[in-house]
């Protein structure tokens, strides 16, 4: 299949929404210089979950949310992220000393065939490929471990979990590739806590509070001292308090339905001719509804609106080969892990 393009489903749903950004993305390999915050510390939270479960070492564990951040101290943004990061890595592990599952893979990629449903014949085009979380085994039987980070979690989140044809999609290769039969999908949530730290006052604010004070005081007087800044390890602490409330961790098992393989695969099918018929043509449509579908400008919008311009493209993105998520971890290290 070496011959084939290597596609991921993340190509397949751009392509979906949105035909041109697939083709900056894909086909002109551009990406944002200034990456998504929400994208980065998802992922750093993933390489901080396979460090956990691959050897249970906490330590390693906030040595690489420590060398993740080497600027925080000059850099409010990055002492935030590691806050967060570190809290909750910190109690994710007390959450969870020991699990009711065996580890098979961790960060396990496959590569598998893309078939025409009508034919059976193998597309002579492309071939899908994809990283999963991980792969666990419970009283015999096989799930798919999949890490989600959720700004919050409720009713309405964990049904959409039933949406996440991604991830059913890959239990589908996961079992042609390797041969194991997927039982379900164990999806691993943490949630983002939105606390912040305590800026305190300055001296001029509180010059006002005091003044406030006094005038309100029958005696003329006031005890009132300024309010300091919260210190890192207090708002540690309240972070850590955070995360020791309900919710904060969840997990949620859903189970396979075949029914939606044969689905899936014939619009997976669908998806590269169409795609071929846009590369053939030389013409992928924008799709001005998905600009600001996540209420953000999308990744390319600044691109579509300037007609390509080099001069954007020369400021504001730059060259990357496609397919991050299927690099290698660089620790050298196989599966499986236990």
């Amino acid at each position: 299949m070496s011959d084939r393009i290597v596609t991921t489903y993340s190509m397949w749903s751009l392509f979906r929404n949105c035909r041109k950004a697939c083709d900056w993305r894909y086909v002109k390999e551009l990406v944002p210089i200034k990456r998504d915050h929400n994208l980065s510390f998802g992922s750093l939270i993933h390489e901080c979950l396979e460090k956990w479960h691959r050897n249970r070492d906490l330590s390693v564990v906030l040595d690489h949310i420590d060398r993740s951040f080497l600027g925080r101290s000059s850099d409010e943004g990055q002492k935030a992220d590691w806050h967060l990061a570190t809290a909750m890595m910190r109690s994710y592990a007390e959450r969870y000393p020991a699990e009711d599952f065996d580890v098979v893979f961790l960060e396990k990629t496959f590569e598998g065939k893309i078939i025409n449903p009508a034919t059976g014949a193998m597309s002579r085009s492309f071939v899908l490929a994809g990283k999963v979380d991980g792969i666990v085994c419970i009283d015999g039987k096989f799930y798919l471990l999949e890490h989600k980070t959720a700004s919050q979690m409720d009713g309405d989140y964990l049904e959409r979990l039933w949406t996440d044809f991604q991830i059913t999609l890959y239990a589908h290769y996961v079992e042609q590739v390797f041969g194991i039969k997927i039982t379900g999908i164990i999806y691993n949530i943490l949630v983002k806590a939105r606390l912040k730290p305590g800026k305190g006052e300055t001296e001029a604010e509180f010059e006002v509070r005091r003044a406030d004070l006094l005038a309100k005081s029958k005696t003329g007087k006031t005890t009132a001292t300024r309010k300091m800044p919260e210190s890192d390890a207090d708002f540690q602490d309240r972070l850590i308090a955070k995360y020791a409330e309900p919710g904060m961790f969840h997990r949620e098992t859903l189970y396979i339905s075949r029914d939606q393989f044969e689905t899936l695969q014939a619009d997976l099918w669908e998806l590269t001719q169409q795609f071929l018929d846009c590369r053939r043509r030389g013409v992928f449509y924008s799709n001005t509804s998905y600009c600001f579908f996540h209420h953000r400008p999308c990744a390319y919008f600044a691109l579509c609106r300037s007609g390509g311009s080099e001069n954007v493209i020369e400021n504001f993105y730059e060259h990357k080969t496609p397919h991050e998520e299927l690099r290698d971890d660089d620790t050298g290290e196989e599966s499986p892990a236990f």
